[in-house]
Parts: C-alpha cells; sequence; structure tokens
C-alpha cells in the first residue's frame, strides 16, 4: 500500500528551508566593504567620473555670479605720480618717453608750468627726471634749457637699472639740447650785436644832423652887414661931415 505523505516530505522541508533563509537575510547586518578593494573601487568611481560628458556651458552660466566687494585705495600723492596720465602702462621705458614728449608738444606754457609742478622734485627718480627735462625743454627759456640738460646728464650718470634703459635717448637729447643752446647763444649775441649797430647808427645820423644845422647856418644872409642907403643925411648926398662951426 503507497504512503503518498512520503513522498511529499521533501517538498515541504526545502520550502521551509528556502524560507528561513529569506528572512536571515532580511534581518542580517549590511556587509562591510573589504579594505583592499576599497581603493580599487575608489579609483575605478574617479576614471569613470573623468569619462563622464563636461557640464554644458548653460548650466555653469546659471550658476549666480560671485559678489566683488569693493576695496578703497590708498591715495597717492600728485607730486608721487610719475606722469601716470601721459604714460600708458605695458609700454617701454623709451616708447613711454617718446610718447610723454609727444603730449607734450601742443601745451602752452600754463599748462606746462602745471605739469613741472605736478612732477614736483625729481629726486634719485630716472623717469621722473626724463620727464621733468622734457618739460623744461619745451619752455623755450634758456634758464629752463640749462636745467633740462643738469637733469640729463644725472640720468647719464646713474648707475640705477631704471637708468639704464633711458640713458641711450638721455645721450641723444643731451647732444641735442648743447646743439640748440649754442644756437640761441648765437642768436642772442647777433642780436646784441645788431641792437648795438642801430644805437651806433642813430648816434652818426644825430651827429650828421648837427653838421647840416650848422652847415645851413653859414649859407644865410647876415642882415647886419647891408650897406645903408644914399641921400639921407641932406649933405648933398655926400656922405663925408660937413665943415666945423
Amino acid at each position: 500500500m503507497p504512503f503518498p505523505s512520503v513522498h511529499r516530505l521533501p517538498s515541504a522541508v526545502a520550502g521551509t528551508v528556502a524560507l528561513s533563509l529569506s528572512l536571515a537575510a532580511c534581518v542580517a547586518p549590511p556587509r562591510q566593504p573589504d579594505a583592499a578593494t576599497t581603493p580599487a573601487t575608489t579609483a575605478a568611481a574617479t576614471a569613470e567620473a573623468g569619462a563622464r560628458p563636461a557640464r554644458p556651458a548653460s548650466a555653469t552660466a546659471a550658476l549666480p555670479p560671485m559678489r566683488v566687494m569693493p576695496v578703497e585705495a590708498e591715495p597717492v600723492a600728485p607730486a608721487t605720480q610719475a606722469a601716470l596720465s601721459y604714460v600708458p602702462r605695458g609700454f617701454g621705458p623709451i616708447d613711454a618717453m617718446l610718447l610723454y614728449a609727444d603730449k607734450l608738444r601742443p601745451l602752452a606754457a600754463s599748462e606746462l608750468a602745471a605739469e613741472l609742478a605736478r612732477l614736483g622734485d625729481p629726486g634719485d627718480s630716472p623717469t621722473v627726471q626724463m620727464q621733468a627735462a622734457l618739460v623744461l625743454a619745451q619752455t623755450r627759456a634758456s634758464a629752463d634749457l640749462a636745467r633740462a640738460l643738469a637733469l640729463l646728464q644725472r640720468v647719464i650718470a646713474s648707475s640705477a637699472t631704471e637708468a639704464l634703459a633711458l640713458q641711450p635717448l638721455a645721450r641723444t637729447l643731451a647732444a641735442r639740447y648743447l646743439d640748440q643752446r649754442r644756437i640761441e647763444d648765437d642768436r642772442d649775441r647777433q642780436v646784441q650785436q645788431l641792437r648795438e649797430s642801430q644805437k651806433r647808427i642813430e648816434q652818426l645820423n644825430e651827429r650828421i644832423e648837427a653838421l647840416r644845422a650848422i652847415e645851413r647856418s653859414f649859407s644865410r644872409p647876415n642882415s647886419s652887414h647891408t650897406l645903408p642907403s644914399s641921400g639921407g643925411n641932406g649933405n648933398g648926398g655926400s656922405n663925408r661931415p660937413g665943415p666945423a662951426p
């Protein structure tokens, strides 16, 4: 006689075991990552992140702009500003000086005086010494030209690094100003000689006029030397005196 319950026993036991294992997996704590495999996993994640496409520009532009806080700069005295309004940044020393000289050419005498006052005392700065020399040379005054030459000589004799780049231009300007000074001295000498010649000519003209006046006085007739007319004394027209009584 068969026993059906005996044949169904293994299936019931297997189901019970599977249900127990499922419940054990639900209540078991999570497995901790292995320390040996953690760096490899991190490196793989980093490589995967680098392989991802970059974020589009629209997403970056959507970020709010950073807030910039203004910082108040310390004011600089006008005398310490080495002609900042004339010398642009990024130019070489020679180019900056040539541009500065070109800006000085159309300035009037009052504007040149104001620029010279703004530069102040050049001190030991070769750049300011050159700028002051350029301003003084534009005034067309002999005394200012001599001062400009003195400043250029200081730049030429300086051993500072800043002066080395300016010395070729300083020597060229010094030679030009020396020629200009000689020409102006010759002109002043000729003007003085012309004035002295004009003064001598005026003196000679005065002497000539005096001689002409003397000559005219000699050529005039003298009324005191004319003879009296005859027949005016009643003696028969004779000029001899009559007999004594």
